[in-house]
């Protein structure tokens, strides 16, 4: 056993240095699992990193930096709390130990006399309040008790004392024998005594309180008169200007009307479009319902209750306020405004005359039979006959409570039959939207349109929309058939254009389809004419009224749409395939060209068939003696029928023409004109075609193409000017628009072609060609080699950064992996001792139960 012990010591006494001094003891690697990387060439100024290393030792050193940092912010993530050591040169190894705890001391020191000295006060100076010292006051020795009355506070006086805790009853009584000799007085009247007695007292302290009070007041007042007179202050002149108040800027005026302007109020949630659909449809019955009760014959005082009878035993206790009556009081130069209040009574009264006398007409007009029924009751009897007794006979007829007269009932039914429905069924045809229309006028054909989108809305049933698609194709049908009367009724067709509008927003699709459908038929119709005859016609009226429609319906700015680039086409078509045949055609050809410049009025696209039109106008618009020369484009010819149609020769009829609009309805005019008619359309045409030109010319002046058009015809209006016989406000727009394209023309640079660089001769100069040397990068400056090495450098950068990041994210794992694993392990062993220890006492428990089977 010794032995054995001294092997022990020897052992440990061997082992001691290593781990005192240096920790573990140092072995020397095993050469053999030294990793060594060799180069099979030795490069001149490479460095190399890690030639010769023991295997793990850098992944080793990689997990223990992770462990102390990385898995420690891990651990951490969820801990907002920080103990920071804020101890004096704590972390500090500079100082010394004893340095450090006189330091602390001096601070703590420091630290208490400072907050010690913040509210210390002086000593030798004595605070008071209203001539009393604060530290007498704080004793609290004289409580001041506000609600007792009496000088002698805390006192009770001996009476009081001896009524209440008795005692003093018979003594009094026993005083007052001895004295006077009467009666004794009963406790009764000596409680009365004492409650009168201190009554007496209690008046008497008021007197003196108001005396006081009194006293006081004018003590005050006589001491504010000789203060003036005691104040050391030399009194201000009388005379000295006094110092004007500064006035308030824009800020502090902005500011006061924000503060008294009024605060938002809470208002309503803003229904939905279906919301307000569902309730103009249901307003729309009802008034439907009213219109055919009215038309029947039935009033709606018969809808109303009769007047019930009312008993003279009756208290009319059954009554209920429908209406606050109270009033709010006010005063006016200190007085109650009764006058107010008189005119709302008087108000109410007449209120409830006219009530009771619609009431007693009402009961005029009902049935005898019925009015005797009702009058059986024998407790009003008499009152009805005192009543028939007073009535006088009365001549004028009496009016109904509405304003009528008996006779107009009869009317009401026809005029309610006359009247317009307020519900319409979507019509299924347009033969059925013709019928609704024909013979209304124009503000009852709107009313109609409208109540049928309201009575039709899509949010009320499923099959509305496709309704009120077609609604919008019989619209445009009847708009055409408005277009191609005799008289074509163009105020009307205004109108219906809001409620076209609205259904294209609605269902833009079906629209634009309907819009497109039109525009095709009429291309179609005017190819088949050119087919047939060789020439085209301008067409009617609708087609000119639909393709105004479009650029009102849909957007005219943009570089392709369906339907406004199939109308461009069609205008483009009409100006460049229909002849000028008649004073119609000119005006159809005009406007087109004003729906042209309305199309192109943001986009600023630029049409010459618009321009090669109104040039064509201003040709047939001067004699052919004067316009020889000039290039003309189809459809407009140098010579023929009508190369003079709008030269007016009759100066009479140039004198009184007084310039003005063209008519719209002029187009389809189907009546001779008159030879001064005539001529008048003649030179309204030429206005009209003038000042659509001086319009192209401030719009398209800056481009070539336009001066390539118009320079040509410059002459043709230099001819115009001169020509005298036509109005002076004609000659004055030649003249401004000749001005205008001269001031542009100045702006304008014609064009050339762009300058390249001149191609050299060929020469024989050898060219010599760099030797590419493989492995380098070539081709390059400093610039771009120091660019490129950049990048390298921030692709390696990155790849390490990514290749940390996923072995952070390793780390990671392994550490919840492990934590997951103690959690589970620690919850098998706590499961497998639950599990033991149910055993055991399983077993106890049948160990007793044999024990007591065996007893």
């Amino acid at each position: 056993m010794g032995k054995a012990k001294r092997a022990g010591a020897r052992r440990q006494v061997h082992k001691a240095p290593a781990g005192a001094f240096g920790g573990p003891a140092k072995t020397n690697p095993n050469p053999f699992e030294v990793k060594v990387n060799r180069q099979k060439f030795q490069i001149l100024g490479r460095k190399t990193r890690h030639d010769v290393g023991l295997p793990g030792v850098s992944r080793a050193r990689a997990i223990r930096k992770r462990t102390q940092t990385l898995l420690k912010e891990y651990k951490e993530r969820n801990k907002s709390n920080v103990f920071t050591d804020r101890r004096f040169g704590e972390y500090n190894s500079n100082i010394s130990p004893e340095e450090k705890m006189m330091k602390r001391f001096a601070l703590e020191q420091q630290r208490y006399h400072e907050k010690k000295n913040i509210y210390n006060l002086n000593e030798d100076e004595e605070l008071t309040h209203y001539g009393q010292s604060l530290a007498d006051i704080e004793k609290h020795n004289d409580i001041v008790d506000s609600d007792s009355d009496t000088e002698d506070r805390g006192a009770l006086s001996a009476e009081l004392t001896a009524s209440h805790f008795g005692g003093g009853v018979h003594k009094n009584t026993s005083q007052k024998d001895s004295e006077d000799g009467d009666k004794p007085k009963t406790r009764k009247e000596l409680i009365e005594e004492l409650i009168a007695r201190s009554k007496q007292e209690k008046r008497e302290r008021q007197a003196q309180r108001e005396d006081a009070l009194e006293l006081t007041e004018k003590l005050d007042k006589d001491w504010k008169e000789i203060q003036i007179l005691l104040s050391r202050k030399p009194k201000k002149s009388e005379n000295k200007e006094k110092k004007e108040k500064p006035q308030p800027d824009a800020y502090d005026l902005m500011v006061r009307e924000l503060g008294f302007e009024m605060k938002a109020q809470p208002s309503n949630r803003m229904k939905t479009e279906e919301e307000l659909a569902k309730e103009e449809q249901e307003r729309l019955r009802k008034l439907e319902a009213e219109r055919l009760q009215r038309m029947l014959g039935k009033d709606e005082r018969e809808n109303k209750k009769k007047p019930k009878h009312t008993s003279a035993d009756d208290l009319n206790d059954g009554f209920i306020l429908d209406k606050d009556d109270r009033r709010l009081l006010s005063y006016k130069d200190g007085k109650m405004n009764i006058e107010d209040v008189q005119e709302e009574q008087s108000k109410e009264a007449d209120g409830q005359e006219s009530e009771q006398e619609e009431g007693e007409d009402e009961e005029s007009h009902e049935d005898p039979e019925e009015s005797e029924d009702a009058d059986s009751h024998s407790d009003l009897e008499s009152n009805a006959e005192s009543e028939e007794e007073n009535e006088t006979p009365q001549t004028e007829p009496r009016q109904t409570p509405a304003g009528r007269l008996p006779g107009d009932d009869r009317k009401a039914p026809e005029a309610a039959g006359a009247e317009l429905p307020y519900v319409f069924a979507a019509p299924e045809s347009f033969e059925e939207l013709r019928v609704l229309l024909s013979g209304r006028s124009t503000e009852e054909q709107l009313l109609v349109v409208e109540r049928i989108q309201k009575c039709n809305h899509p949010s009320l049933a499923v099959g509305n929309k496709a309704k009120l698609e077609k609604l919008f194709g019989f619209l445009l049908q009847y708009i055409g058939d408005l277009a191609t009367d005799s008289t074509p009724d163009l105020k009307t067709i205004d109108k219906l254009v809001v409620h076209l509008y609205n259904l294209c927003q609605m269902f833009p699709e079906s629209a634009s389809d309907s819009i497109r459908f039109v525009l095709r038929d009429a291309m179609h119709e005017m190819e088949e004419m050119i087919e047939t005859k060789g020439r085209a016609v301008f067409p009617g009226l609708d087609v000119l009224i639909y393709l105004k429609i479009t650029g009102l319906l849909f957007p005219t700015s943009d570089f392709w749409h369906p339907v406004v680039t199939p109308a461009l086409i069609c205008m483009s078509q009409m100006l460049t395939k229909c002849p000028v045949m008649s004073l119609q055609d000119v005006i159809k050809g005009l406007f087109v060209c004003c729906l042209f410049l309305e199309y192109v009025s943001l986009s600023r696209r630029f049409i010459p068939e618009l321009l090669n039109f109104l040039l064509g106008i201003l040709y047939i618009a001067t004699p052919n003696t004067k316009s020889q020369g000039s290039n003309l484009v189809h459809p407009f010819r140098a010579l023929g029928k009508n190369s003079e149609l709008l030269v007016v020769s009759d100066k009479a009829d140039v004198a009184s023409w007084q310039r003005g609009t063209l008519p719209l309805h002029w187009a389809s005019r189907r009546s001779s004109l008159t030879a001064s008619e005539a001529n008048h359309t003649r030179l309204s045409c030429v206005a009209s075609c003038l000042s659509l030109l001086k319009h192209c010319v401030l719009t398209y002046s800056a481009l070539p193409s336009f001066q390539a058009i118009v320079r040509p015809h410059q002459a043709l209006l230099a001819e115009h000017l001169a020509d005298c016989s036509l109005p002076q406000e004609l000659q004055e727009l030649s003249r401004s628009i000749l001005s205008e394209m001269e001031s542009q023309k100045q702006r304008c640079q014609p064009l050339i072609c762009e300058k390249s660089k001149p191609v050299p001769l060929k020469q024989f100069t050898p060219r010599l060609v760099k030797v590419l040397e493989f492995g380098r990068k070539q081709g390059s400056s400093k610039e771009e080699q120091e660019r490129k090495r950049l990048i390298h450098k921030h692709k390696r950068e990155f790849k390490g950064a990514v290749r940390e990041i996923r072995k952070d994210n390793q780390f990671l794992a392994r550490m919840q992996l492990s934590e997951i694993m103690e959690r589970d392990a620690e919850r098998k062993r706590k499961v497998k001792q639950l599990f033991n220890s149910l055993a055991t006492q399983e077993g106890e428990w049948k160990a007793l139960k044999r024990k007591k089977f065996k007893k």
